[in-house]
């Protein structure tokens, strides 16, 4: 009776242990999907903000000599006066 107990004790045992690595293996496989989506957002975003610095570069160089222009002709427009 004991070891009747004993192995149907073990079986059921088993079949638990084998429902956890189920659901570990499960696990493991969200999380590297997870981290895979995360690493393309984060290259699209790295990207995206490369490109948006790249713009803002632009208009800096843009509005500084449109400035440069203003100031000139403000100088010359002072010194005729």
């Amino acid at each position: 009776m004991k070891k009747e107990y004993l192995e149907m004790l073990l079986e059921s045992m088993d079949s638990k242990f084998d429902l956890v690595l189920e659901g570990q293996e499960s696990l493991r496989k969200e999380m590297h999907g997870m981290r895979d989506e995360l690493s393309e957002k984060i290259d699209m975003n790295t990207f995206r903000i490369d490109a948006l610095h790249k713009k803002i570069d632009g208009v800096d160089e843009k509005l500084t000599s449109k400035i440069d222009g203003v100031e000139e002709k403000l100088s010359k427009n002072v010194h005729r006066l």
